[in-house]
């Protein structure tokens, strides 16, 4: 195992569970020897279940990045966002602050309101950002949420062969908590990978795979440039705004 922290990335609006959750993965998926550490954000609210979490400290948002120091001798950190703000912005952040700690991501983990979603379906969009980075997606609050409900929202994701796993949560614990801290990346994003992937576009700009990148390259008469790819949350405008819009979470949760 690498000698680096691992920081798992813990997603979800604000009220979701997501410290009953975390409390549960700790005390059931980490071994006696690994060290854990809680880093939550500043604007969530004060909560009894604090008390459950080890190390726990808090990070601030400044500007567009995140501030926080790494727990000292920590080997599993866990970074809990802001469930009132943008998770793409703070994804973006977290990739930049985990590089700038000399950490490496663990894995991301979604937890899902599941009557928050299904009292606001225009929060879709919202959660398919969340999944989109998400290596597992843990579904609380099931509460008086109709079956039909949870198989349309699993059956949505799953038509569109997602590799992320989804989890039921109940009492806020899951059946196997070391499974979903298995550091193995399972998300359909590929902004946190090690490498990024790489990007052939022609002379006139159309984009080629790689086999037409080297069928070309043997002619000697087409340039091919090779540029990374940006994950499509993380696309801008010439404006600085980003082309894939999502709700702003914070709306719906006064609407509670």
């Amino acid at each position: 195992m690498s000698d680096q922290p691992l920081v798992y990335l813990i997603l979800g609006a604000a009220g979701s569970g997501r410290r009953e959750v975390l409390a549960d993965l700790i005390d059931g998926g980490l071994t006696e020897a690994d060290r854990a550490a809680v880093l939550l954000s500043a604007a969530e609210a004060p909560d009894d279940l604090d008390a459950r979490l080890p190390g726990l400290a808090r990070w601030t948002w400044t500007g567009d990045a995140i501030d926080g120091t790494l727990p000292m001798d920590a080997t599993h950190v866990f970074l809990v966002t802001d469930g009132h703000r943008n998770p793409v912005d703070q994804l973006e952040a977290g990739a930049a602050w985990i590089a700038a700690q000399g950490a490496e991501l663990g894995r991301i983990l979604c937890v899902v309101n599941c009557q928050l979603a299904e009292k606001h379906p225009a929060l879709l969009p919202w959660f398919e950002a969340c999944v989109h980075f998400s290596d597992v997606v843990l579904l609380t609050r099931r509460e008086g949420v109709a079956n039909k409900w949870l198989s349309d929202f699993r059956a949505h994701f799953d038509d569109q062969f997602y590799p992320c796993l989804f989890e039921l949560v109940k009492g806020g614990r899951v059946k196997n908590p070391a499974l979903v801290l298995d550091p193995l990346a399972r998300r359909m994003s590929h902004a946190f990978d090690p490498e990024p992937d790489w990007v052939f576009t022609n002379a006139e700009g159309e984009e080629i795979d790689e086999d037409e990148d080297e069928d070309e390259a043997g002619d000697g008469d087409e340039e091919v440039e090779v540029t990374a790819a940006v994950d499509p949350y993380f696309v801008r405008d010439a404006a600085h705004r980003r082309e894939k819009k999502i709700p702003d979470i914070a709306k719906y949760l006064l609407r509670r």
